[in-house]
């Protein structure tokens, strides 16, 4: 997320965007489940409306930055430092599952509220948001293209576990962790196989070799 200073505003958003969560798994993603987590904080209801997203996606999107920020705040660089990358990756999601916990249900009703056609590139863009933050967090520094494969593997992965979380009626979200290794585990798989094709000259793409093919054909 941005080193800017937030605003008043903002900073109240930030506030009561885990609270607002909470309590639109009751009252939905609506201006009760604001006044509600206003309540609940000891917010002036009329400044909690003026911070927080009047439509649900707004909301949603702002919940989602509270669990940014959340998490964020929690992986300082001494708690992973001694943590390989996958354990990292691990951790950042993990962490953001139990935090969106008392939230589950309102979580279900989010990814719908994205699955609608006018809020497909918004959910799109959070998705992404949330995955370069989760690679920044983990110590990524890549700048090639690199970069966006990471986030784009990384947002499948989430998503896909995401899905797995909510339906999950199992002892400590036992099947979700199985899912995820397993996930996690076929995403090393590629990397180590990309890797290796990347570092050996016979499989890289060469238009030297190519055009001396069209010169001296093998026979």
């Amino acid at each position: 997320m941005p080193n800017d200073v937030p605003t008043p505003l903002e900073a109240l958003r930030l506030k009561l965007a885990l609270a607002v969560g909470e309590n639109a798994a009751f009252d939905g993603w609506t201006h009760k489940a604001v006044e509600s987590a206003a309540q609940q904080l000891g917010v002036d209801p009329a400044q909690a409306r003026l911070a927080f997203p009047k439509d649900a996606a707004g909301m949603v999107d702002a919940y989602i930055h509270g669990i940014d920020a959340a998490m964020e705040a929690h992986f300082t660089p001494d708690r992973i430092a001694a943590m390989k990358v996958r354990e990292r990756i691990r951790a950042l999601i993990w962490f953001r599952l139990e935090t969106m916990a008392p939230a589950r249900e309102a979580v279900r009703t989010g990814l719908s509220i994205f699955a609608m056609p006018q809020n497909a590139a918004l959910g799109a863009r959070i998705a992404w948001r949330s995955a370069d933050l989760m690679w920044r967090t983990a110590g990524d520094t890549a700048t090639d293209y690199n970069l966006y494969s990471k986030r784009l593997i990384l947002t499948g992965v989430y998503g896909s576990t995401l899905l797995a979380w909510l339906d999950d009626q199992s002892e400590g979200w036992s099947d979700t962790a199985a899912f995820l290794d397993r996930r996690l585990a076929g995403v090393m798989r590629f990397e180590k196989w990309k890797a290796a094709w990347r570092g050996n000259d016979l499989h890289r793409p060469s238009l030297t070799r190519f055009l001396g093919r069209l010169r001296y054909p093998a026979r």
